[in-house]
């Protein structure tokens, strides 16, 4: 086992713009891309590995043929054989339409899926970018209706500034939305099941509304007001510092300015997305590059590993 390079799966949006491939320098052609998948085991959106003897086989298919080497045992006990998370860039020109997600019983319920827990890294953000996360204040479900058909649920939102290094953390049943002018990184639980339910109004390239699903939002949606979305951390310099801790993810962020050794427990597989400068990752005599915009996969097997680097921002991500 081997440090993992997966292709990216680029996403045209409505909303999307061209910041993957002009801060990220990502082969992204068009100007509405809006999001960039690092690493998925979606079903039909699975991305292929480039590197290494096993180039050419896709995340799942890996894990098929090595899972306890590749997700590590406890993560196979605690989710088979399905990969758990699902990473991400995410460039939004235009604001995103406001949403949430179901929990994981109501998604496995409804659609035989995980549900979806997410968190946010800012990347870029254009002066004045907000998100959309959660109420103002604690709203009842009629009051809440009330404000969807009478077009003013708007009024009921907090919005959030945000700039470079902030960091998110959104609970499924949370209403929420990327604000236009932001970049980011994103970790969720593996889905891609969300609740739309306002758009602006806005059509798509068929000049069609994009579907809604309003009603089946309304079971899904904590109506409390709960101020437990920043994330506050420290930025201390080579070490790592914890961001998020979840039962679906674990996040560290680390500023590198100097080479670093690692060593692993084998209990999970470890992602490292660059959010700034350069780094080479080196395991199982292997040593893989990765710049700002890239992303690469540890399998669990690998027990230790340095990187390599003169100044580099990292996400270090485990299940």
């Amino acid at each position: 086992m081997y440090p993992l390079k997966f292709q990216p799966i680029f996403k045209e949006r409505l909303w999307g713009g061209n910041k993957l491939r002009t801060v990220l320098e990502k082969e992204a052609d068009g100007d509405t891309v809006g999001e960039s998948w690092e690493l998925s085991g979606v079903p039909g959106d699975a991305t292929t590995l480039v590197n290494g003897p096993y180039a050419g086989k896709t995340l799942p298919e890996l894990i098929g043929e090595f899972p306890g080497e590749v997700l590590g045992n406890e993560v196979l006990e605690r989710f088979g054989e399905e990969f758990p998370i699902l990473i991400k860039f995410i460039d939004a020109r235009l604001d995103l339409s406001i949403q949430l997600h179901p929990g994981d019983e109501l998604a496995r319920t409804r659609h035989n899926s995980f549900g979806k827990t997410e968190m946010w890294y800012i990347l870029d953000a254009d002066p004045g970018a907000e998100l959309i996360v959660g109420f103002r204040e604690d709203v009842s479900r009629e009051r809440y209706q009330q404000a969807l058909e009478g077009g003013t649920l708007t009024d009921l939102l907090h919005y959030q500034p945000v700039s470079t290094g902030d960091a998110f953390f959104i609970n499924s049943g949370k209403i929420h939305a990327i604000g236009g002018g932001i970049l980011l990184a994103e970790i969720q639980q593996s889905s891609d099941v969300t609740y739309r339910v306002y758009d602006f109004n806005r059509r798509d390239a068929q000049g069609k509304l994009r579907e809604l699903h309003t009603d089946l939002a309304l079971d899904a949606i904590d109506y409390r007001r709960r101020d437990d979305f920043v994330l506050d951390y420290s930025r201390q310099p080579n070490t790592s510092n914890s961001l998020a801790r979840s039962p679906y993810f674990n996040t560290d962020y680390l500023k590198l300015d100097r080479d670093r050794d690692l060593q692993f427990d084998g209990k999970s597989f470890t992602v490292f997305m660059c959010l700034s400068g350069t780094a080479t990752l080196v395991a199982g005599g292997v040593a893989e590059e990765f710049r700002a915009g890239e992303t690469l996969m540890l399998p669990a097997a690998v027990h230790k590993a340095r990187l390599a680097t003169n100044g580099c921002e990292l996400l270090q991500v485990t299940a």
